[in-house]
């Protein structure tokens, strides 16, 4: 009988969840900020039916999970403040310490918004030894992919404050901005950064967003299927990620010291190898230099700075390996222990690999190395020797399924997980995969806006855009240009409220898809947050933004907003980069004169009639000028495009 019992008791416990306690989201955690002036939430999960108590600010608030185990408790709005804690208690007890109210801004986009301080602290060291902020704090959303729908947390996150170790791992962008609203107001500043690297917009918007998009509501239906996307994982592991052949400089051991050259050519760093002789080359390129190094660099660490290197590459030094990174676009910063390097000669050798377009050392970024204010240029003639060609891969691509590209994938992951937090507004910084087919985007970012705030139930959530800076080569003849076109799409958002592009044309590097002044970038996110989201209303957030044009005889006369005090040419030249065209919308450069504070007028002795503008319409129209008087660039534009008649005041004198 006694047996029977205990048999009885033991089953009973068993059935009893071993998640029996109560469990809150990643988000609410210690050092957290919550949106302050506005009623909020705290939930979580527990078991069925179990009873929670929340002790906050000396009053208690209680809730009961639903028999599904979710539970939410309402708290009244609170001013701006920092110290506060919060003790949950049902089967177990949370207690959450260093609680701020502040002001909480959701970042996102792809990987500008992602790069970190570390990335720019050659650029910025000052802002990192002073980024003692204990109010500014950061939560980093992990990279995750959904298909089947909305996610309800994070598998992982913690919130950081602001300090010359932590900040190393925040945005820049978002710091920068975050530095600027604090300063300004002295409210706490939460970031939640969720953001992703190579994505495209679609895979941001959450299903209810793409209700005008029926090619695209097909795709997630599909991608719904797990039987398709199985199908597609097995193709993947099916076939071999990467080509793989033999390296004669693995087997030769060509990074050693002690390995003898043979058959080697000159090449100049920086440089790609299909420029200096090397026609079409996929495959693993090994480049040697022997380096006089003084007798009082001996025994000290020395930093090394490689510039950017297309795709991956392996840095030795004397034959022994100081460090590698796998792909293209993070700098190549080596630290070279004190014991390596000796007096004389020194044996540097860099092994690249490349698997399409052009390989090689990237123009015009930094080749040194240095100890304390002493430096060795890099750049030169260095040695090289191929050895390994990869075959060019038989047959059609193999088809993939990307799961982050896909639309809602993000979303579902990264975003829905933050909807029960009350925010300030948002940051996008994202576009760049989109370019090789702008025109989706004239809906898709409007639609992204609008979903957005419909989730969190604000039509007027700030929403402030970072606009795509100057990148890719020059053209000196007026172009066409899909980046300019993701722009316009840009700018096009602002005809929603409460909307902003911070123009950064003169922020971008011309072979740099990810530029490092990002300083500058958060500024002006902030000035515009400044004036929307902070009401000072005295704030210039914009550059000059065309407002109508008239044509004068051979002239086109151009009348601006934003302009301050008025428009100038930074440089005390003749304003760039804009072009005119007749009828047949040939387009040629134009002469710009400067007429009061808002006008510009525009010749061209090619153009005899002028119907159509087009300003800084190129991928990289390097050098702008045309500025305002709180020093901000206008805005690339174009009249020819579509919509462009809402500007148009247009008549013939």
């Amino acid at each position: 009988m006694k047996i029977s019992k205990l048999l009885t008791l033991f089953l009973f416990c068993a059935a009893i969840p071993l998640h029996a306690q109560i469990r809150l989201p990643k988000l609410i955690s210690d050092h957290m900020v919550l949106q302050r002036d506005q009623p909020l939430k705290i939930w979580g999960w527990a078991s069925p039916k179990e009873k929670i108590t929340l002790q906050f600010d000396r009053k208690t608030f209680k809730t009961t999970a639903t028999a599904a185990g979710k539970w939410e408790i309402a708290l009244p709005a609170h001013s701006a403040g920092t110290g506060y804690s919060m003790v949950l208690k049902g089967r177990s007890e949370i207690r959450i310490t260093d609680i701020a109210f502040g002001d909480v801004w959701l970042c996102s986009g792809q990987s500008n918004m992602v790069i970190n301080m570390e990335r720019v602290k050659e650029r910025f060291p000052a802002d990192i030894t002073s980024a003692s902020y204990p109010e500014i704090r950061n939560f980093f959303v992990p990279t995750l992919t959904s298909l089947g729908g909305p996610a309800e947390d994070f598998p992982k996150g913690e919130w950081k404050t602001a300090s010359p170790e932590n900040v190393l791992t925040f945005g820049a962008v978002a710091y920068f901005f975050a530095r600027e609203i604090y300063e300004k107001h002295k409210v706490p500043i939460g970031i939640i950064n969720s953001s992703v690297g190579g994505t495209p917009i679609e895979a941001w918007i959450g299903e209810g967003g793409f209700k005008d998009f029926e090619n695209i509501r097909q795709t997630i239906a599909q991608n719904k299927d797990t039987s398709y996307v199985n199908a597609f994982a097995r193709i993947v592991t099916a076939v071999p990620q990467e080509r793989t052949v033999a390296d004669a400089g693995r087997a030769e051991h060509w990074e050693n010291d002690a390995y003898q050259p043979k058959g080697w050519r000159n090449f100049n760093i920086p440089g790609y190898w299909e420029d200096q002789g090397l026609k079409e080359l996929d495959g693993v390129v090994w480049f040697r230099k022997t380096i006089e190094v003084p007798q009082n660099w001996a025994g000290k660490p020395v930093k090394l700075y490689m510039g950017r290197i297309v795709d991956a590459d392996e840095m030795y030094v004397n034959g022994k390996k100081i460090g590698n990174i796998t792909y293209q676009y993070p700098p190549r910063r080596y630290e070279i222990p004190s014991s390596l390097l000796k007096a004389g000669r020194n044996t540097f050798v860099v092994r690249v690999t490349n698997s399409s377009e052009k390989g090689g050392f990237v123009p015009d970024k930094p080749y040194f190395m240095t100890t304390g204010s002493d430096t060795i240029d890099l750049k030169g003639t260095w040695q090289y020797k191929v050895g390994a060609v990869f075959p060019a891969l038989p047959g059609r691509p193999t088809p993939r399924l990307v799961h982050q590209n896909q639309p809602t994938a993000l979303y579902n992951a990264m975003i829905a997980p933050v909807l029960p937090l009350k925010i300030k507004g948002f940051l996008w910084y994202q576009g760049e995969s989109n370019t090789g087919n702008p025109e989706p985007y004239n809906a898709l970012l409007p639609a992204l806006i609008k979903d957005w705030r419909a989730h969190w139930h604000e039509d007027h959530l700030p929403f402030l855009v970072a606009q795509l800076p100057n990148f890719q080569d020059i053209d000196y003849t007026p172009a066409e240009s899909n980046i300019a076109l993701l722009r316009e799409a840009q700018n096009k958002a602002l005809t929603l409220p409460n909307t902003a592009v911070a123009v950064t044309i003169d922020l971008g590097e011309w072979n740099d898809i990810h530029p490092l002044n990002k300083k500058d970038i958060g500024k002006r996110l902030a000035l515009a947050a400044r004036n929307l989201a902070y009401g000072e209303k005295d704030v210039i957030y914009s550059g000059p933004v065309l407002k109508s044009y008239s044509t004068e005889n051979e002239k086109i006369i151009l009348t601006f907003d934003h302009v301050g005090d008025g428009i100038f040419s930074s440089d005390s030249e003749t304003l760039r980069w804009f072009a005119v065209a007749g009828d047949d919308r040939k387009f040629y450069w134009a002469e710009a004169e400067i007429l009061g504070k808002d006008r510009v007028a525009l010749r061209s002795g090619q153009v005899t009639s002028p119907k159509y503008v087009r300003y800084a319409w190129q991928d990289n129209p390097e050098g702008v000028n045309f500025y305002n008087s709180a020093g901000l660039p206008a805005s690339p534009f174009r009249t020819d495009g579509q919509g462009a008649e809402a500007i148009q005041s247009h008549s013939t004198h």
